[in-house]
This record gives C-alpha cells, structure tokens and sequence, in this order.
C-alpha cells in the first residue's frame, strides 16, 4: 500500500491497550503516514502493522483476540508483511505470561515466558542503554551509548529460538538490564519488537522508527 509519492502506510492497531496517539505521532514524524484502526482489510493491506501494549498481558492477549489481532499478525507474517510489537505488544508474542502466579497463553511467535523483574527496584522505570545485537537494522546509526524508556515490571529473561538451518537468518537479541538481564528487541525476518517505547525515546526512538520504516 506504498502511495504515490514513496510514503509508506502503517496502521497502529487499535485494540484497547496502547498508546495509540503517541505511537501515530511518532510514526508520522518518522514519515510514515499513520491510521490508527482495528480494521481488518486496512491493518492487513498496510505496509507496517505496530501493535502497542500497555497493563496486564492476560487483558492484552484477551483484547487482541477479541480484535482479531492474532490473526492479522500470523497472516501477515506468513506473507512476509512487517509487524512491530511494542512494550507488552512484544511480550504478548511470546509462548506465556506469567503474572500473580496466573500462565496465560501468548501467541508463540517465540518460545519463551514473560515473568516478572528480578531486581531490587519495580517497576523498571526511565532510561537505559541496551546491548545491540550484531548486525542490527533495528538500532542502525545509534550510539552505543543511546538511551530508550521504559516503563515495565515484566520481561523476558531467557532466550531459547536458535535455528539450525544454515540458509535461515537467527533472530538478532538486543539485551538490557535491570536487576538480571532481560530482551529488549528482538529482530526476526519480518516481525521486530521492542520492549522500551521508541515513540517515548526521544531522538533515539526517533531513529529506530526510522529504521523500521525504511525496511517497509
């Protein structure tokens, strides 16, 4: 759905649990042009899908299906259409969430549970650096020393999806830490996640916005 004039079209969707408004700002000084919508046909003919995610993983997963969001995102990702999760919009990709002690099922795009922060401060609130996986696309141009928001009391401490076929491409794991160790952006084909807010990032979030566009 590129327009005419090169603009690339990306839907935030509009499922109840993002900062939608800040995320199409975002977007849109990035040069995206940006409509927020839960509509099927738009959120899958678009060039880019960004799912947000605010509060509780079980609420966010059930908002998604009630939204048929889950679908949108596996269907397009078995057509090689991008999509980028943020915050618990990256957790809710994930096998589980685990929060009070409650499993909730996660879309398993990636193995792995979203469990809680194991460090002396949370939630995990404000700036920090993260570690970039080699050969990102996600973080091109940035310092090593660029700072991105969080606001999170859950993570995902360990990872596990390596690929043993030398002709695919293993997912790239940005870290960062608080307290243990916890991903921070992942980048795998056509899904990237990120679980800081690029779109509260400043100049930094600015840049890797950027970046996803560019790859649209």
């Amino acid at each position: 759905m590129e327009l005419s004039n090169g603009v690339k079209k990306v839907v935030v969707f509009d499922y109840g649990f993002g900062n939608v408004r800040s995320a199409e700002r975002a977007l849109a000084r990035a040069g995206a042009d940006v409509e927020i919508t839960r509509d099927f046909d738009r959120a899958m003919n678009a060039d880019g899908l960004l799912v947000p995610g605010v509060g509780a993983f079980a609420a966010c997963m059930q908002g998604l299906k009630e939204a048929r969001g889950d679908w949108i995102v596996e269907r397009r990702l078995a057509g090689g259409r991008p999509v980028m999760g943020i915050c618990v919009g990256m957790q809710i990709l994930f096998a589980r969430g685990i929060e009070h002690g409650v499993e909730t099922e996660g879309m398993g795009e990636w193995p792995g549970s979203v469990e809680p922060l194991q460090a002396d401060i949370v939630p995990h609130m404000g700036w920090n650096t993260v570690d970039v996986a080699a050969g990102s696309e996600l973080f091109a141009g940035l310092d090593a020393d660029a700072r991105f928001y969080f606001v999170h009391s859950y993570a995902v401490h360990d990872w596990t999806l390596e690929t043993g076929n030398p002709l695919m491409t293993a997912p790239l794991v940005t870290w960062s830490t608080h307290g243990k160790p916890f991903v921070a952006a992942v980048e795998n084909g056509a899904l990237w996640a990120t679980q800081f807010h690029p779109e509260k990032s400043g100049d930094a979030g600015a840049q890797l916005l950027t970046n996803w566009i560019g790859t649209l």
